[in-house]
């Protein structure tokens, strides 16, 4: 049960409930209460007019005492009448020097009434009203009544007393039901959504915590239903996640095992490649460069599983002796790609330095499997200082890649279209980029060639 504290939505409602429902009720009291006043002195008004045609039958037989029951009768204290521009006194005793307020019932001024409420609980005790209405049977004249204001103010607070217990009431009740209606509506079934989220939050494997939608309609119905679904989305995610945790264990084992039994094959096919017989030559040759695909498979696939372990330490590095060094290591037996480093000597980045070298090798072993066919093999890198970044491109004379593949190019086991390659350098790339505030793209690429672009944070 949620608790009905201001903490909680549900509490929260209810208290604006019956806040609104008060302020409501302030808002009609002056009007409710000019209304009460207005019939309050109405009423006297009609007294005070039944009191005057009974002195009028009566003559000047009337006694003190008869006339003090009359105007005690009707709340007043004197009773004239007005007709034809004379006033004519019938009922009447000393008023003193009492503060007098007149009230005209003849012309009905809202605005005027309600703030004559307030004069009526401000004004001192002794004051006395001075009343004109019209008669209810003689509309051609007009009734003055002279009357205590003490009994108008007791009866307009006890007024104000009902109507506050009322209000008080009615806000208590509309607030209550107003609360069950959007605890079962609302809250609830809020609350269960919270209660789901957070108990999926603790173990998102446990199949047992995903969230039942029920058969609601409504924007709560579609919200459940999203929230199962996306816990199902998670759940399966986990589960395939730890799936090719162990695959990828597996994998790494059986790499580990497949790089011995292609090492000691490659001995074998070494020897075999340099026999003096041309045939078993040819045939080594063969062996030792699917061999060293093999091997380069296991080498990648590796990589690809330890790229993401560890961040690197991003420390100033200077392009050109690197970018020389990686050329000297990959292209050293490549005697016909034409490597030309055209860096500017002064240029750093902000890199880890074996990382920048593994990004860089995958480019560069790229661009040597992309030219062995071409019988123009040149490979460029420059680099170029933009703001805060350093701009580097690797510019090959490839065959370009296939319009199939550029949209997936660095997505891991995506391969450009060479022979033996994994499909893994790209995406080991683009990973290393990012874990070193950077990022690689794929500038162009066509029958002339590809270059792509690596863009690193400026050392100061």
């Amino acid at each position: 049960m949620i608790r009905a504290g201001t903490g909680s939505l549900g509490g929260r409602l209810l208290v604006l409930t019956i806040s609104f429902v008060l302020t409501a009720s302030i808002l009609i009291f002056f009007p409710s209460a000019a209304n009460f006043r207005n019939n309050w002195l109405g009423e006297r008004a009609n007294a005070a007019h039944l009191a005057a045609i009974a002195a009028e039958l009566a003559g000047n037989n009337l006694s003190e005492e008869a006339v003090r029951e009359l105007l005690d009768g009707a709340d007043a204290i004197a009773v004239a009448r007005i007709t034809g521009g004379a006033t004519e006194l019938v009922l009447g005793a000393d008023t003193g020097d009492a503060p007098l307020r007149e009230e005209d019932q003849t012309r009905r001024r809202p605005l005027r009434e309600m703030a004559a409420v307030i004069a009526t609980f401000t004004g001192p005790e002794d004051r006395l009203i001075v009343l004109t209405a019209i008669p209810p049977t003689r509309p051609d004249e007009r009734i003055l009544v002279i009357l205590p204001e003490a009994p108008l103010r007791e009866a307009l607070i006890g007024f104000s007393a009902r109507l506050f217990w009322f209000a008080l009431f009615a806000s208590l009740v509309t607030g209550a039901l107003i609360y069950l209606a959007l605890l079962v509506l609302f809250v609830g079934p809020m609350r269960r959504l919270s209660l789901s989220m957070t108990r999926f939050q603790e173990n998102p494997s446990d199949a047992r915590r995903v969230l039942s939608p029920g058969t609601r309609h409504d924007e709560i119905g579609e919200a459940e239903r999203a929230l199962a679904a996306m816990q199902a989305d998670i759940l399966a995610a986990i589960r395939q996640r730890e799936r090719l945790a162990s695959l990828g264990l597996a994998v790494a084992r059986i790499n580990h095992d497949l790089r011995n039994v292609f090492a000691s094959a490659q001995l074998v096919s070494d020897r075999l490649a340099t026999s003096e017989d041309e045939r078993t030559a040819a045939m080594g040759q063969r062996l030792v460069r699917a061999i060293g695909r093999g091997i380069r498979l296991c080498s990648d696939v590796l990589e690809y599983g330890r790229s993401g372990e560890t961040r690197p330490d991003l420390q100033a590095v200077t392009l050109a002796p690197l970018v020389d060094e990686i050329a000297g290591e990959l292209l050293g037996t490549e005697t016909r790609i034409e490597f030309d480093n055209t860096i500017a000597p002064d240029i750093a980045v902000m890199a880890d330095r074996d990382s920048l070298h593994r990004l860089f090798g995958n480019l560069v072993r790229n661009a040597a499997t992309a030219m062995k066919d071409r019988q123009v093999a040149r490979l460029t890198v420059s680099a170029e200082t933009r703001g805060d970044e350093v701009h580097i491109t690797f510019a090959d004379t490839g065959p370009g890649i296939p319009q199939a593949v550029q949209a997936r190019l660095f997505e891991p086991f995506s391969s450009g279209g060479g022979e033996g390659s994994t499909g893994l350098g790209l995406s080991i790339a683009r990973e290393l980029a990012g874990l070193m505030e950077g990022r690689i793209t794929l500038q162009s690429t066509g029958p002339d060639g590809t270059v792509f672009e690596v863009v690193l944070k400026r050392a100061d």
